[in-house]
């Protein structure tokens, strides 16, 4: 089975400046990978009220390289603001949302993995709110992963750890930081200050930044939830 869309390590930083480009445009879409590995991004507000998936080219989106997905193989359909994966049996391998097979439509919600044959497809909802959206257009494009120091990212684990498992948190204090890591403080503080710059972030008000840099490291997959 293909990676994750949204791992941080296949993505160049091209991609990653690409999908959050996509996320900043406040539109829904879908996020995959293709038979060469390269990111695919579509934009289902270009859509109607229907979109395919399948092998065939008259698919809206062909999964051509995967031999296990058929050739009409499920749909996203739209429902109100909301869009819904959509499989009646014509599938051969079956649909596939966080590990739970689709029996007949299943609404999608932000972050949702689909996976049909081998490949995995990630849908991205539209922007919660403006400040939301103004927020992270203010924050500019993030780094790879692979730029970061190893002190940079275990200060940047440690600050998103209370994310874990919702985004209504609040990130940990340079306290908690300093503790977690047997490190000081001022130490803590000279590493975010990196992080902001690294993020493009340090322009914000001071009581947005470490929020504004969490979120945006978990958003754009530098961070990803199974390593908090």
């Amino acid at each position: 089975m293909r990676r994750s869309p949204l791992d941080r390590h296949s993505a160049t930083p091209a991609e990653l400046q690409d999908r959050l480009r996509a996320e900043d445009g406040g539109r829904p879409f879908l996020v995959l990978r293709d038979g060469d590995d390269r990111q695919r991004l579509v934009d289902l507000d270009a859509v109607a009220e229907r979109l395919t998936l399948g092998r065939s080219t008259a698919a809206d989106v062909t999964l051509a390289w995967d031999a296990r997905v058929s050739r009409v193989h499920a749909a996203l359909e739209r429902v109100g603001s909301a869009w819904a994966i959509v499989d009646d049996g014509l599938s051969r391998n079956g649909t596939w949302v966080n590990g739970e097979r689709v029996a007949g439509r299943r609404l999608l919600r932000d972050g949702d993995a689909i996976r049909v044959g081998d490949t995995v497809l990630a849908f991205r909802a539209a922007s919660r709110s403006s400040e939301t959206v103004a927020t992270r257009t203010a924050a500019g494009s993030p780094p790879a992963a692979d730029v970061l120091t190893p002190a940079q990212r275990r200060v940047l684990l440690a600050l998103c750890r209370p994310f874990r498992e919702s985004d209504v948190a609040s990130p940990a204090s340079n306290r908690e930081i300093a503790q977690e890591l047997h490190v000081s403080v001022d130490a803590v503080k000279t590493t975010l200050r990196a992080l902001f710059d690294l993020f493009g972030i340090e322009d914000l008000p001071q009581n947005r930044k470490r929020a504004a840099l969490a979120l945006q490291a978990i958003r754009v997959g530098v961070v990803v939830r199974r390593d908090l």
